[in-house]
């Protein structure tokens, strides 16, 4: 798999997993899902993702 995918899994991951632990666990979790929505809103807009930087060190290629 290459970064794009890499990054799609991970954000839908974390998403999913913010969404059952805010249900059943504590409220606060919904935080962390609304902190991923903005950091995929902020990389939507300036092209930067810090996932994908970190993904590209650790030797996933690009395409």
């Amino acid at each position: 798999m290459n970064v794009e995918r890499w990054i799609r899994v991970i954000a839908g991951t974390f998403v999913l997993t913010g969404l059952l632990l805010g249900l059943y666990v504590n409220k606060y979790w919904f935080l962390f899902t609304g902190f991923v929505g903005v950091n995929l809103f902020q990389s939507g807009l300036t092209n930067w993702c810090l996932m994908e930087t970190i993904l590209k060190k650790v030797g996933v290629p690009e395409r």
